[in-house]
């Protein structure tokens, strides 16, 4: 596949700091789809090459590509 078949693809993905530094990021529209790193900005980038592996899987197997259909609502929570 060259450039001109790419098409953009928008994902929300999640990034959460581990206690023994890094972060671990996700997508949760992809599951499964989890990646990690040492800093904030090489989590972004360890994040975005699974999505785009996950995505040519996806078109190799001839699956559909998930559109995201996630909602994102931030609860304040009075326990």
């Amino acid at each position: 596949m060259n450039n001109n078949d790419k098409q953009i693809y928008n994902y929300t993905v999640l990034l959460e700091k581990e206690s023994d530094g890094g972060y671990h990021a996700f997508c949760p529209s992809l599951k499964g789809c989890h990646s990690q790193g040492d800093s904030f900005e090489e989590a972004i980038e360890n994040i975005t090459e699974a999505i785009e592996l996950y995505l040519e899987s996806l078109r190799a197997d001839n699956q559909l590509i998930p559109k995201e259909d996630l909602i994102v609502k931030p609860l304040t929570i009075l326990a």
